[in-house]
């Protein structure tokens, strides 16, 4: 039986970063999350505050250990699946990943141990700074490793010597064309993630009358602030569409299964597109819409895949399915954030069963999204690695055998669906308890039963004090 190394090395890649994703999606939010409720324990003394954040602190750092570990699988198979590629890029990428060591990584290590064990030893002040500290290490983490990304997929501020890519200019290195974009997409998508999680939690405290002053506060903070990030998510979003537009039009073409260059050309809804007809299946579509979003003209030209040689169009469903399924997601999130905008002008927020329950259920909005955006970025950018300049295919290490891989595929696979539903069983157990830690809340939570009554005293306080 023969394995394709390039494809099984493609697959590893892609089970690797998938579930590494899943955390940064989570922990650059969290981070900043804690920060903000930090400091507004600092400034008002308020102990809900201080209970909040201990909570999360717990839940971010089960996260954040996840994923250091399996972040630092993704490079190491730099040099074991894709060689021909480190090789190339080294000169240039090597850097980039260097500074994200150098001002992230080591910016939280040396914080992350004050935030966790310094609630006791430190005064308030010095845990508000190490709280910043972190969040401000995950922010200059994404800016690193999304700059590195982004030049593989707009290259520029570089020359080729001897098939090597060298700097010529970093500024046009680090902010090459996608970048502003993709980073400010990515930290939103990445913020509003953890706006739903804490939504979701906090519902989930509420309707269990558990935690009632913490639960109706994160509530509150984390509603106020999707009902800024989600809107401001879909401008950015139309933004880096035009600018995909412009720099990478074979994957705009294959998002919107676009076969023919065309004037006025139709917003296809649904499809099935056939890459060997070329053509779709089954179309849904309403006219002229396509090319009003795309160009912001109704007259507008939208480049099609004909235009390109058949070996340089990336596959097209993955792309066309994986953008439908973030629109999706991205047009639920604001219809739950424009619920709970009326429900809190109506003074119902709080006593809403099914609002809370839809904020609960809510809760993987936010990385069922950001994972297939990184479909439609990463395979709508095939077949090349660097784009336009290095394929795929000419990438993977010259010696590397399918058997090689596909050994290591599964010993990846194994490790992570025992490493992954552990971590989730954790974090599960921390929110089930909640944020109060009396004993009499922790035996009626083993109980089973509502720590309502044994809370009554925070109750009183979350209807004078919650934001």
């Amino acid at each position: 039986m023969s394995f394709d190394p390039v494809l099984l090395s493609r697959i590893q890649f892609a089970w690797v970063i998938g579930w590494h994703i899943l955390l940064p999606a989570f922990t650059v939010g969290a981070a900043s999350f804690i920060a903000v409720v930090e400091g507004l324990a600092l400034k008002t003394g308020h102990e809900v505050y201080v209970r909040i954040s201990t909570f999360w602190i717990k839940i971010f750092a089960i996260a954040f250990g996840m994923g250091v570990v399996t972040g630092i699988i993704m490079p190491f198979q730099f040099g074991t699946n894709w060689s021909r590629f480190a090789s190339a890029g080294a000169n240039v990428l090597s850097p980039l990943f260097a500074y994200e060591g150098l001002t992230a990584f080591f910016l939280e290590a040396a914080f992350l141990g004050v935030l966790l064990f310094g609630r006791k030893l430190v005064p308030p002040w010095a845990h508000f700074v190490a709280a910043v500290m972190v969040a401000l290490g995950t922010l200059f983490s994404s800016f690193w490793i999304l700059s590195a990304n982004s030049w593989m997929q707009t290259p520029a501020g570089y020359e080729i010597i001897n098939g090597q890519f060298y700097p010529k200019d970093w500024i046009e290195v680090i902010f090459n064309p996608s970048f502003p974009y993709r980073l400010a997409h990515t930290v939103i998508a990445f913020f509003t993630t953890t706006g739903f999680v804490v939504l979701g939690v906090g519902a989930y405290l509420l309707r269990r009358s558990r935690s009632v002053a913490e639960s109706r506060t994160m509530l509150s903070m984390a509603l106020w602030m999707l009902t800024v990030l989600v809107p401001l998510q879909i401008v950015v979003g139309d933004l880096h569409g035009l600018n995909t537009r412009d720099h990478q039009p074979a994957k705009l073409a294959a998002i919107e299964a676009r076969w023919d260059t065309a004037r006025r050309v139709p917003l296809t809804l649904f499809a099935v597109p056939d890459d060997k007809a070329e053509r779709n299946k089954y179309a849904i579509e309403i006219p002229w819409l396509g090319s009003l979003i795309l160009t912001h003209d109704l007259d507008g030209q939208v480049k099609g895949l004909k235009d390109f040689p058949a070996d340089q169009r990336p596959p097209v469903a993955i792309p066309f399915f994986a953008f439908r399924a973030m629109v999706g997601c991205a047009g639920v999130m604001f219809l739950l954030v424009v619920a709970g905008a009326w429900l809190r002008w109506r003074g119902r927020l709080y006593d809403t069963p099914l609002y809370l329950r839809l904020c609960q259920y809510g809760i993987p909005l936010g990385f069922i999204a950001v994972i297939a955006g990184w479909f439609v970025t990463e395979v709508g950018r095939q077949p090349w690695t660097i784009y336009g300049l290095l394929r795929t295919a000419h990438s993977v290490s010259p010696s590397l055998t399918g058997l090689d891989v596909t050994l290591s595929l599964l010993g990846y696979m194994a490790v992570y669906l025992l490493i992954y539903p552990w971590g989730l069983i954790l974090m599960l157990r921390l929110v089930r308890r909640g944020p109060m830690e009396t004993p009499e809340a922790d035996a009626a939570v083993e109980a089973g039963r509502p720590a309502g009554p044994v809370l009554a005293p925070a109750i009183a306080v979350a209807k004078g004090k919650t934001l």
